[in-house]
């Protein structure tokens, strides 16, 4: 495919984080970009002022006339993510009349293949880690286009548009769903999980392990690899990193001091000294450690480095603050798998441990709940209160058998109860929390801003 002779560019599914990365890097190439989603958000109106021409129904009526024109059908290309049913109208329509239709991660791949790429892949951590790349290497100089799985704060979006006629360096987030990973040869890459996840996907956590060895085995050059992991069959140089002191690359000397995280850093048998994070988390010094070791594969600076990790921003809906005062704290997290739900509660629990903390979460996915019952329940077991809403399906039809109360009956929490995404502002505004906790991937996030609204108005009432 020859993305140079594409004209015109339709995304079905373009709300999303992945999608809308894409079609903004079409838009700042020139291309006539358009769209469905099935719900309109803040990202998708900011794609639309962006000159996107963008529509909320399934309905093939509703396609610009521009992308429907059969007589310039070789230049429309039509992009679409898995997520997408298989029943979709406008999906139909593109495919029964012969136009070019292919999935997300095939054209990132052909983006990617073009210019040096560094992957970020995992089951957790892979967003904020790629973001911490990217503000690493702008910051230090590097021309790059990044297209990452959330908004990054230090650019206020999930893509970075390149300087022309200028090397380029690639940083893109290598999603495991639907083996999407796949379409990527990378030059310099990280592995930072492969735990369970996708099972309805892959079926079994051996056959998601073996495509990650596959993905593992298409970097060209360096795999940074989360010490403990596996990997078979690579033909790069492989560094290990860690927290701790048995990798290649690892922090020392980590302490807290007003909330944030000093440490140090040995590369090798380098050490850099005296860095600092405003992120909270443990994890996510894991995260920093990875991005370092990265930046030193492509000798950036070490005090670029420190330069940077002082000025990185974090990630919307990553342990983001909402509320930020000694009297009342709300953050927002994106976890929904048990393992990123205990990195956040624990992170937490560090830094407020002295406080009750309450946390909403809203599971994600039918399959994915029935397959982690006990793992979510251990892991919301670590609060103090739990609101625990409805499933949010996705893409997924309900599963007999399958709701929340799967995991409810089995956490060891006293303070536990289940409640309506409708009825949560309500409740919280009647049991004010010391710190709180939303938790999730679904639509949780449209929960946010009424909650911090009312709890911003509740402070000052109290106050006066």
């Amino acid at each position: 495919m020859n993305l140079n002779s594409i004209t015109h560019i339709y995304f079905i599914g373009i709300g999303g984080i992945g999608m809308s990365a894409l079609a903004r890097y079409f838009k700042t190439l020139g291309k006539e970009v358009a769209g469905y989603d099935r719900t309109a958000t803040t990202l998708t109106s900011q794609l639309i002022a962006e000159g996107m021409d963008i529509h909320f129904e399934d309905n093939v009526q509703l396609i610009p006339p521009a992308f429907k024109n059969k007589s310039n059908s070789d230049k429309i290309l039509v992009i679409y993510t898995p997520a997408i049913p298989k029943s979709h109208s406008e999906l139909n329509y593109f495919n029964d009349n012969a136009y070019s239709v292919v999935k997300r991660s095939k054209v990132l791949g052909l983006i990617a293949s073009a210019d040096f790429t560094v992957a970020v892949a995992g089951t957790h951590g892979k967003t904020t880690t790629s973001s911490m790349i990217a503000h690493i290497l702008h910051s230090s100089g590097v021309n790059i286009a990044a297209f990452l799985g959330g908004i990054a704060k230090n650019f206020n979006s999930n893509f970075v548009l390149p300087q022309k006629n200028n090397k380029i360096v690639n940083v893109v987030e290598a999603d495991e769903f639907d083996r999407s990973f796949l379409t990527l040869f990378p030059n310099i890459a990280v592995i930072s999980s492969m735990s369970a996840d996708h099972l309805d996907i892959y079926g079994t956590h051996d056959e998601l392990v073996r495509s990650y060895n596959t993905f593992a085995g298409q970097v060209k050059e360096h795999l940074i690899l989360k010490n403990g992991l596996k990997v078979s069959n690579v033909k790069a140089d492989i560094t290990t990193y860690s927290l701790q002191s048995d990798a290649d690359v690892h922090a020392e000397e980590i302490t807290i001091s007003n909330r944030s995280y000093k440490f140090n850093v040995m590369v090798g048998n380098h050490l850099i000294k005296d860095l600092v994070l405003g992120l909270p988390g443990r994890h996510n010094i894991e995260n920093a450690v990875a991005a370092i070791a990265v930046a030193f594969k492509l000798n950036i600076p070490e005090e670029k480095i420190r330069e940077a990790l002082a000025t990185y921003s974090g990630v919307n809906r990553r342990f983001d603050y909402q509320i930020k005062t000694e009297s009342l704290v709300f953050i927002d997290d994106y976890a929904h798998h048990p393992e990123e739900l205990s990195a956040a509660i624990s992170s937490v629990k560090e830094l407020y441990s002295d406080k009750k903390i309450t946390g909403v979460f809203q599971p994600h996915l039918f399959t994915r709940t029935r397959d982690f019952a006990d793992e979510f329940a251990q892991s919301l077991s670590l609060l103090d209160e739990v609101i625990l809403l409805d499933i949010y399906p996705a893409r997924e039809l309900p599963i007999e058998g399958v709701t929340s109360e799967i995991i409810f009956k089995k956490i060891n929490c006293a303070n536990k109860i289940m409640l309506s995404k409708e009825k949560l502002v309500e409740y919280v505004e009647n049991h004010i929390p010391e710190v709180l906790l939303t938790l999730g991937a679904g639509d949780i996030d449209t929960c946010v801003s009424p909650l911090r609204n009312m709890l911003v108005k509740k402070n000052l009432s109290t106050a006066n």
